[in-house]
This record gives C-alpha cells, sequence and structure tokens, in this order.
C-alpha cells in the first residue's frame, strides 16, 4: 500500500514537494511533471484546433472574394459602357445600335450578377456612409435633408462586401 497522497493539481503537488523539504518524493514529482506536461498537450491541441479552423475560414473567404479585382476592373466598362448607352438613346430607342448595346449591357450585367455583384441604388435613399461617397449638398424643396438626390456613379457590393461607394448628391433640406 502506498503512503503517497493523491494531489489533483499540478500545484498541490509542487506545495507537497516543497512542505516535504529535504524529502522529495519521486512518485510526487513526477505526478507534478505528468499534469504540468498534460495540461501543455491540451492547450497545444486546442492552439492547434484554433489554427486549422481559422485557415479553413481564410481559405474560404479568399475564395470567395478571389475574383474581386476582376469585377472591379469590370465595373468601370460597364460603367463606361452605361454611358455609350446613353448617347445611342438619342439617336432613338429603336435604332439597332442603341438595341445591340442594350443587349450586350444586359448580358454584362447578368454575369457580373451570377458573380455576387450587386449595385446599390441610392437615389432617394436616407444617406449612408458605410454605401455612400456624398460628392456635393444641393438645396432642395421637395426632398428631405440627409437624402440622396441624384446618384453620379453607381456602387456595387461584392456578396456582403462593399466593392464601391456611390458617389452621390445629397439633399440640404429647403433652401433658405
Amino acid at each position: 500500500m502506498s503512503t503517497t497522497p493523491q494531489t489533483d493539481t499540478p500545484e498541490e503537488a509542487a506545495d507537497m514537494v516543497e512542505n516535504d523539504g529535504a524529502e522529495q518524493d519521486p512518485t510526487a514529482t513526477m505526478q507534478a511533471d505528468l499534469d504540468r506536461f498534460r495540461d501543455l498537450a491540451l492547450r497545444s491541441q486546442a492552439d492547434f484546433d484554433n489554427y486549422k479552423k481559422r485557415a479553413a475560414r481564410e481559405k474560404e473567404e479568399a475564395i470567395k472574394f478571389a475574383n474581386a479585382s476582376l469585377l472591379e476592373r469590370l465595373i468601370a466598362i460597364v460603367d463606361n459602357f452605361e454611358l455609350g448607352l446613353s448617347a445611342a438613346r438619342a439617336e432613338g430607342e429603336g435604332s439597332p445600335i442603341y438595341s445591340g448595346m442594350s443587349m450586350v449591357l444586359k448580358q454584362l450585367s447578368d454575369f457580373l450578377a451570377d458573380n455576387g455583384l450587386q449595385p446599390i441604388d441610392a437615389e432617394g435613399q436616407k444617406f449612408d456612409p458605410n454605401l455612400h461617397e456624398a460628392i456635393a449638398h444641393e438645396p432642395s424643396a421637395d426632398v428631405p435633408e440627409g437624402t440622396v438626390v441624384r446618384q453620379t456613379r453607381r456602387g456595387y457590393r461584392l456578396k456582403e462586401r462593399l466593392l464601391r461607394p456611390s458617389s452621390v448628391v445629397v439633399s440640404s433640406g429647403a433652401g433658405k
């Protein structure tokens, strides 16, 4: 039968070893070391599990937004295409050039939407600095203060992330 008392934690074992002073029980010392290394192993395993989860999240995020720079460059092309479409509209909406450009713009817009790009419609909305970039203030008797009067450049989101804010003119309320 063993006369060595059981310890619950490494600290208790260390206290017992210190209390014995000259007499150090090798079993208590080994138990304290075992408990310390068991705790270290559990902490290391938890750290490694957290690392694996974080790496998986970062990989998923990288895949999700991998084409962001390509889509951002395509937005500039869409902007110019819409300007061209506005000019073609001057010739008449029945013209073959206008019809063709409209179809190409729709295909391009559908492609961007399929890839997670969503336009932000700002006109008539309350100004939100997280989505809009105010380029001017304009007095308006019809539109309440802090509301977007007109959008000069459309903004876009890629999934839930803002890719480009809308450039807007914001109402400063009724002119005085």
